[in-house]
């Protein structure tokens, strides 16, 4: 301040202490009011929220009851496709009647309904289905199942609708008997679908019909379970004397039947029992579900009493906090002003370096006082932050050897700074520390080829390691900002949940497995390892992909059944469609089949498993089966994915699979698919190969037997039949020697004539049996005279060793040329035939191809299943590629004997 200056006071310090605090005082006053405004607003939000609730809840108990009403009519309508019948029918009725009851009274009460969801637009929608579906029962074009399936869709888009509406939850309580409603319509529902499902095969026990019902029950248990999670004490104690009832236990008796494979029939429920225990307990779950409703209803109705009465208790008590507020303020108006002057005197002893407050205040009034105490200590007080901000600014530049200069102060003020400068020192030696543990950590944290993480009690992952998200495919923010019980997979969340509060509560070490799913929407089996840190909040866990063994596991187990049933000689059917079922089970699918293919590339279905598949799988695995023909490699189509069967480098055919459900088989089906197929391919051509083998015995028994006969036949008819007519002209020639001499040498020349033409047969027989060029001059003079008497033009290309070939090796050149000679002639209609034959690598290799209508398959024609026997039998290969209008080529590679050098 300039000598002389006057000194300006501001407006505010020339009034009185008293009429500052009541200013003051104004300001908590108002805001108290605002915050009282406030409230109320937000207790009659919450009052409004419990109304819309209530309101929720009565629409959702309408449409509950409308589920009811549907479900009895679907058991009556099942009952009489089933079994039609005057009582049936009339049941029938009697339930659209309470049906359309029920909709009218839902469709009633959503005519008020103003919220999401929109009720009475699918209300209408599901009652047009409704007779829509009525019409089709009606004439009679849908089965029992079918007829059940279109009951289920509207029954689960109307237990969805129930469910949107009671969401609200605006309090726990509420929000608890929700769920407990919700989660006993869904297992009532579960049982009425199980109860469906079974009345159709009890009603026919010798049809062919799917048993696997345990998914209902399956799911009735869980929904039962999330029912007892949240519903109260009385309620869970009558839902256990229901299951423990008669009814109960029998229909437990019954799904532990069905679930036995070896079960007969005699020893399943008839199908009036059936209907009769169950309905018996559907309606006491449903005594539970009213009850539990009820129950809704009176939370929701006590919760919207509560809210109200709140909203005016609180409205009560603010105004009577407020006005105590006033009342206090006058009083501290009268009373403040006399500690002011022993504040002032404590202002003097505080400028000895006890406080370091500084104000600019020059009012009149008392606390001018205190102003001036205080403002002895400004300048000291500057210094002293500015060596602390001088400190702090360099902690965050990482200046751990700065230090403040404790010379320039006294007293108090001396030690502060002497041991702020002890500070920074321990805080270097430990930063040097706790940077080489970091680095350290660090590298093992990201060059861990194990999944390592920290995770907190909360539900979140706090540190994931990069081996993280090669894995699982998402990114480390991702796995960071989403709740990591959302990436365990759906069926393994429950356990995973079980393990969590495990460790919350101190467990030292847990271990277990579960299924992770990644970003593109596989499956990862994890092995996980877990530590807790309860006094942190936090878990620290480390994890091993497993997938790959597990899967290797399951592989390795199928193929050993396959190999086992191989190697004990089963039929091949049965081999074939224990490989589909394997293969089901590899890969989770709802079908799978094995399918071989024909010359024409047709495919015929050797085994399968896995339930009959609908016209759309079947649809779906031919156009997979077609594609895997057509290139020779995985392929997918729709829901069903196909690989390939390669034996001896030729495609012999195909394993096909389809999905379970609606969803598609996960990616990366098509490449497990096909290294499995690639295991099990030498097992299936040994089955194949076996059956084949079996066949070709009998056929060379055959054809033996065959050529004995005909050489019978032919001595029979034509040698034996001319010896015994000489054998006649011989005698009487002799008696011709007294009596016709003159006709004798006549005799003699006739017996003499028929002797060479029997012995010509002889030559002939003999020459059928063993052509006689080729025992002589070998397979090339053999194949040329083939080629010479040939009907067609015949184009050799002979590129034969000097020396001769083995007998056997020529034996069946020589009748594979002739006999695909004779079907070029007789059923190819070629008029021309190209032979080709060369030895290369000690294999002979043999070729005849003509330009004939094609079309010919090795598994039509005994002609040319005996050359593939023939050529199979000394070890060959025989190969037929005949497509349709292009003509025919016969391939034969046979092995010569390795020669001794």
């Amino acid at each position: 301040m300039r000598p002389g200056a006057a000194l300006r006071i501001p407006f505010l310090a020339r009034l009185r202490v008293g009429r500052k605090l009541m200013l003051l005082v104004l300001l908590p006053v108002t805001g108290m009011l605002a915050f009282t405004v406030f409230g109320a607003v937000t207790q009659w939000h919450d009052a409004q929220t419990m109304r819309d609730f209530r309101t929720a809840t009565a629409l959702s108990f309408r449409t509950t009851a409308l589920t009811d009403a549907i479900a009895r009519e679907r058991i009556a309508a099942v009952k009489a496709r089933l079994r039609p019948g005057a009582a049936t029918l009339k049941e029938r009725s009697g339930a659209e009647h309470a049906t359309d009851h029920a909709l009218n009274a839902a469709l009633l009460g959503a005519s008020r309904w103003t919220g999401p969801p929109d009720v009475p637009g699918r209300l209408d929608a599901r009652n047009r289905q409704l007779h829509a579906l009525r019409l089709q029962s009606g004439t009679g074009s849908l089965t029992a199942p079918q007829l059940a399936a279109q009951y289920d869709t509207i029954e689960d888009d109307l237990l969805e609708l129930a469910a949107t509406l009671e969401s609200g939850r605006p309090t726990r309580t509420s929000g608890q008997a929700a769920d407990a409603h919700i989660a006993l319509l869904n297992a009532i529902e579960a049982a009425e679908r199980e109860r469906t499902e079974l009345a159709v095969l009890f009603d026919t026990p010798d049809a062919p019909h799917a048993t696997a019902t345990d998914r209902w029950s399956a799911l009735e248990e869980a929904l039962l379970d999330d029912f007892d999670r949240t519903a109260p004490a009385a309620l869970k104690g009558r839902l256990y004397v229901v299951l423990l009832q008669h009814p109960g236990l029998v229909v437990r008796q019954t799904r532990e039947t069905l679930a036995d494979p070896p079960s007969r029939l005699n020893s399943w429920p008839t199908y009036p029992s059936w209907l009769t225990v169950s309905t018996q307990r559907i309606e006491a779950l449903r005594v539970i579900q009213h009850q539990a409703a009820a129950g809704l209803g009176r939370g929701a109705a006590r919760d919207l009493d509560t809210a109200r009465a709140r909203e005016a208790r609180d409205l009560a008590v603010s105004l009577a906090v407020l006005a105590a507020v006033t009342v206090l303020a006058l009083t501290l108006r009268l009373s403040i002003t006399r500690p002011l002057s022993e504040v002032s005197a404590g202002a003097h002893a505080l400028a000895e370096g006890d406080l370091s407050y500084d104000i600019r205040y020059a009012g009149r009034d008392e606390l001018g006082a205190v102003a001036d105490t205080f403002r002895e200590l400004r300048v000291t007080t500057e210094r002293l932050a500015g060596e602390i901000n001088t400190m702090n600014t360099a902690i965050d530049d990482n200046r751990l050897g700065h230090r403040a200069d404790v010379a320039a102060f006294e007293g108090t003020w001396a030690q502060l700074l002497g041991g702020m400068n002890g500070t920074m020192a321990a805080f270097a030696a430990a930063d040097g520390r706790r940077d080489k543990a970091e680095q350290e950590l660090a590298s093992i944290f990201h060059l861990s080829l194990d999944l390592l993480c920290i995770a907190g009690l909360d539900g979140y992952f706090k540190r994931v390691n990069p081996a993280f998200e090669r894995t699982l495919g998402h990114s480390a923010d991702a796995l960071l900002s989403r709740p990591w019980l959302e990436f365990v997979h759906p069926e393994d969340r429950a356990r995973t949940r079980a393990v969590l509060d495990r460790l919350a509560s101190g467990v030292e070490l847990a271990e277990f497995e579960n299924r992770f799913v990644r970003d593109d929407g596989t499956e990862r089996w994890l092995q996980w390892s877990a530590r807790p840190v309860t006094g942190e909040g936090l878990i620290y866990a480390a994890a091993r992909d497993v997938t790959e063994s597990r899967r290797a596991a399951r592989e390795q187990t199928a193929l050993r059944r396959v190999a086992t049933l191989v190697a004990r000689g089963v039929p091949p059917h049965e081999i074939f469609s224990e490989v589909a079922d394997q293969v089901g089970k590899v890969l989770s699918s709802g079908s799978a089949a094995v399918l071989r293919y024909g010359a024409d590339g047709a495919a015929t279905v050797l085994g399968s498993a896995r339930g009959p598949a609908t016209s759309a799988e079947t649809a779906a695995a031919a156009a997979v089966s077609a594609e895997v023909a057509r290139t020779a490699r995985p392929a997918r189509v729709g829901r069903s994915v196909g690989a390939p069967i390669v034996v001896d480098d030729r495609l012999w055919g195909a394993v096909v699979a389809a999905a379970a459900g609606t969803e598609p088989l996960p990616p990366g089906t098509e490449s497990r698919l096909a290294d499995f197929t690639e295991l099990v391919a030498t097992a299936l051509a040994n089955a194949d190969s076996r059956d084949q083998l079996t066949a070709s015995r009998a056929r060379v028994v055959a054809a033996g037997d065959a050529s004995r006969r005909r050489i019978e036949r032919d001595l029979h008819d034509g040698v034996q039949q001319r010896l015994v007519s000489l054998q006649l002209d011989l005698r009487m020639a002799q008696s011709m020697l007294d009596e016709q001499p003159e006709e004798l040498a006549e005799q003699l020349d006739h017996i003499a004539k028929g002797l060479d033409d029997t012995f010509a047969d002889l030559l002939q027989i003999a020459r059928g049996i063993h052509p006689a060029i080729l025992s002589k001059g070998g397979l090339g003079p053999a194949l040329r005279a083939l080629a010479r008497r040939s009907a067609v033009p015949v184009e050799l290309d002979l590129r034969l060793p000097a020396g001769r070939l083995p007998e056997w090796i020529e034996v069946a050149v020589y009748y594979v040329t002739s006999e695909c000679l004779t079907n070029a002639v007789k059923h190819a209609r070629a008029s021309f035939v190209a032979v080709s034959a060369r030895v290369e690598d000690d294999v002979l290799e043999v070729t005849i191809a003509d330009d004939g209508v094609g079309g010919a398959d090795l598994g039509h024609g005994s002609g040319l299943i005996g050359l593939v026997d023939r050529v199979e039998a000394i070890g060959g290969k025989l190969h037929v590629g005949s497509p349709p209008g292009e003509g025919t080529t016969l391939t034969v590679r046979l092995p010569l004997p390795r020669t001794e050098g």
